[in-house]
């Protein structure tokens, strides 16, 4: 069960006419109060009903009563209104259960406590199966406000008890665990679909801002990137010249003055004020230097590599260092719709948003530890992307995905899960449309079938565990096409599958043939090492091998390969 307190109004009337009316955002029907301050408040009911208009004028008096006496001593917004909204799954309530969750709230926040016959004046109003409003002066009998301080966290907190006593869906509370993004608000969203935008103004900016900062190297660069994607982009500096904050907003979206609304960027989203900006873009990884006469490696491998340890990162205790990893992978979906060949922008923009919600970015970052992975990502706009390439870190951050909603899931977040397995669906939907023709055109360079026959082989050392589901998938073609490719490149097939399947473990892919080609694609064009280097490499593996516990060894060493089929319909 959710609250929403609204701010503070000074028209009780124009509250009333809104809930007891036909309604604008929903469809308002059988309007009528469940509960009030003594139990005999007239109910004005539907609006056109009889009597209606002579009930309104009777309630509004009886509310405002102790705010025409207090005079001038009343609070200047003295109208308290807060809205109950029961989760989409819980059952229908009665209005007697309503009226009883009205009456706790009511007493949590201090607005009307039970057994106080100076409380304030209240009602509560149902207009629709799932959710109520309470509407209260703020005026006690004795002529003194209420006190009501920190009302919000208060209610919330009961509705927290109130969803135990009554048997009703658990909400996730946890101020660390709530996303860094501001949902829009109803006037927000009422005031997009009035001038026929597909989403509010605050969701628009808060994409295009973390579009720009995932393409930022520097502040500067950041703000040109604003005003270039079409913004208006105001900021503010200290006496001593340095930047304070800035500000956003779209040309056409104007107050009733004609003035552009603007958006602080704290106000978007609580990582995105400038400080938080600033903390992000100082932990780039700069590009080291490149060796003479070999090639400069491929960001896009860069960065897909680093997305596969997140996992890793995320099972570890260090609640910062996770942080930091899923924020640097936020901003690398954010990246790639202005990356990704046209078709697939869509579904990549969905994902981004999605996971904005999944992840919990108000807690304490260290920047730091996303270093390399942030560095890759301002280098990938200078290479062309093909479907290989976004499949291939598509591939790896549908993993990451899986393991951040298996984390959630233990740590009973409800509200991330869901946003995760939002997230899940468009990644898996733009992967189906990346990842079929690179991955046919690499199984069309299949090599002969002896090679293939040894490369099975291969497999069955170096991954027995998932050799028989790898050798029977359609993918295994084009995984012996990338080994093809590697060892004439001079490495080593066992050394690469086992580098490969060493990574991460494979439990969670969808396809463990697919994962090891993009993985081995990767490593394929990674240098060769010098025999020196191999022998110092054999001589670590061989050392680690003996620390492993015994239960590694009941694996047979040596596994019959199933024979490859020469061909393969697809």
């Amino acid at each position: 069960m959710i609250a929403n307190i609204v701010k503070p109004g000074s028209k009780t009337q124009g509250v009333l006419i809104y809930l007891f009316g036909p309604g604008t955002a929903t469809v308002h029907t059988d309007q009528h109060i469940v509960a009030s301050w003594d139990g005999f408040a007239p109910d004005p009911g539907p609006k056109g009903s009889p009597g209606h208009t002579e009930r309104m004028e009777q309630l509004v008096k009886a509310l405002d009563l102790r705010v025409k006496q207090a005079g001038d001593q009343a609070p200047e917004g003295h109208v308290w209104h807060c809205s109950l909204r029961a989760a989409p799954e819980d059952r229908t309530l009665t209005d007697a259960e309503w009226a009883t969750i009205a009456r706790r709230v009511l007493h949590a926040t201090g607005i009307a406590p039970d057994g106080d016959p100076d409380g304030c004046r209240w009602i509560a109003v149902r207009h629709a199966d799932d959710h109520i409003h309470i509407v209260a002066t703020k005026m006690r009998g004795d002529l003194r406000p209420p006190r009501n301080w920190n009302d919000y966290h208060r209610a919330m907190t009961e509705l927290s008890q109130i969803e135990t006593d009554f048997d009703l869906h658990q909400v996730n509370r946890d101020r660390d665990t709530w996303p860094a993004a501001k949902r829009p608000t109803r006037a927000e969203t009422e005031k997009a679909a009035r001038n026929g935008r597909d989403q509010p103004v605050r969701e628009q900016l808060r994409l295009m801002v973390r579009t720009a900062l995932s393409h930022a190297h520097s502040v500067e660069e950041f703000l040109n990137l604003l005003a270039d994607a079409g913004l208006q982009v105001e900021t503010r500096t200290l006496p001593s010249g340095d930047l304070k904050g800035y500000k956003v907003a779209l040309p056409d979206d104007t107050n009733t003055d004609f003035e552009p609304v603007w958006y602080s960027g704290s106000s978007l989203a609580t990582d995105l004020s400038l400080p938080k900006i600033q903390e992000r873009l100082a932990a780039i990884e700069p590009a080291s230097p490149q060796p003479e006469n070999r090639p400069r490696p491929n960001p896009w491998h860069q960065a897909t590599a680093d997305i596969d340890r997140i996992p890793h990162h995320l099972a570890q205790d260090d609640p910062a260092a996770a942080s930091a990893h899923l924020a640097a992978f936020g901003e690398v979906l954010y990246a790639l719709p202005a990356l990704a060949p046209a078709h697939l922008r869509a579904e990549l923009r969905q994902a981004a948003f999605a996971f904005e919600y999944a992840v919990n970015t108000r807690a304490c970052v260290d920047h730091q530890h996303a270093r390399p992975l942030r560095g890759a990502l301002k280098t990938m706009r200078s290479h062309p992307a093909d479907n290989g390439l976004v499949a291939m870190l598509v591939d790896a951050a549908i993993l990451v995905v899986i393991a951040v909603r298996r984390r959630s899931a233990l740590q009973r977040h409800d509200q991330q899960v869901a946003a995760a397995q939002q997230t899940l669906l468009h990644l898996q939907a733009v992967y189906g449309q990346a990842a079929p023709v690179p991955l046919s055109r690499l199984a069309e360079r299949r090599p002969p079938a002896d090679v293939t026959r040894r490369y099975a082989e291969h497999l069955c050392k170096a991954v027995p565990a998932y050799a028989e589901k790898v050798l029977g998938e359609t993918a295994w073609d084009a995984l012996a096409a990338v080994l093809a490719d590697a060892e004439r490149a001079g490495h080593d097939p066992t050394t690469l599958l086992q580098q490969a399947a060493g990574q991460r473990p494979l439990d969670d892919a969808r396809s463990p043939a697919e994962v090891l080609t993009w993985r081995i694609q990767r490593l394929g064009e990674r240098h060769v090492l010098s025999p020196r280097a191999r022998a110092a490499q054999a001589r670590s593996t061989t050392a680690s091998a003996r620390s492993t516990p015994r239960a590694a060894e009941q694996t047979p060493s040596a596994v019959t390969p199933p024979t490859p089929h020469p061909q393969r319909s697809r």
